[in-house]
């Protein structure tokens, strides 16, 4: 038995889009360092599970708090907020670190 990890969604063209469903959605930074990519994709997985934990709870603050981190993960990821493409290598340093470090830092990124 294989334990081989599906394909992953094609991309448009120009790279900076994945097509899943017929739909186009944003690609995640391809010059993120692979450890900070995973990093993140942890911290934004566990954030969607904590909105359907508080969806399920009917629990409005703590929802409100998990779509936030989902959010400040999106961003850091570059698949939401300025485009990748549009900003610099410097600019998009900055913005996964900060990223990163408020995700592992438990910090509200609501109150930025």
């Amino acid at each position: 038995m294989s334990t081989t990890e599906p394909a992953p969604p094609p991309h448009t063209p120009d790279g900076r889009y994945v097509l899943i469903k017929g739909r186009r959605w944003r690609a995640t930074d391809p010059e993120l360092p692979a450890d900070v990519a995973d990093r993140l994709r942890h911290h934004l997985m566990a954030a969607r599970r904590a909105v359907g934990a508080a969806l399920r709870a009917e629990d409005a603050a703590a929802e409100r708090a998990a779509r936030a981190r989902v959010q400040s993960a999106k961003v850091a990821l570059g698949e939401r907020g300025t485009p990748w493409w549009e900003q610099t290598d410097e600019e998009r340093r900055h913005r996964w670190e900060t990223g990163l470090a408020e995700l592992d830092a438990g910090t509200d990124p609501a109150s930025r």
